[in-house]
């Protein structure tokens, strides 16, 4: 009786063990597209991206309250947010079908 519990217990130890977990495909496809703004908090009308990939990106800038308040594409790495008040905002990057999301903090 003691081998079968102890066989079962390595069996479900193994097999509980392999199991990916459930987020691991949102973080896969942030992980291939990994990029970086800078300065944050920014306190100049330009935001720098850097990234992995090169190419045009999509980029949408929401408020606190969920609304786009900055659409652009983007085929550099700068990202004008003269427009933007002073405030935090999410940034949505799209790029070859990946997207990633980043918070900002204009000041």
């Amino acid at each position: 009786m003691r081998i079968l519990y102890t066989a079962l217990f390595l069996v479900l130890t193994y097999a509980l063990s392999a199991q990916e977990p459930l987020d691991f495909q949102k973080r896969q496809s942030e992980e291939t597209l990994a990029f970086k703004l800078y300065p944050n908090p920014v306190y100049d009308d330009q935001v720098y991206m850097i990234g992995h990939e090169i190419g045009p990106k999509d980029i949408a800038v929401y408020d606190v309250f969920g609304e786009v308040v900055l659409t652009e594409r983007v085929d550099g790495n700068t990202l004008n947010i003269s427009r933007l008040v002073p405030g935090v905002y999410v940034v949505r990057v799209v790029q070859r079908k990946k997207t990633v999301t980043r918070k900002l903090v204009v000041k």
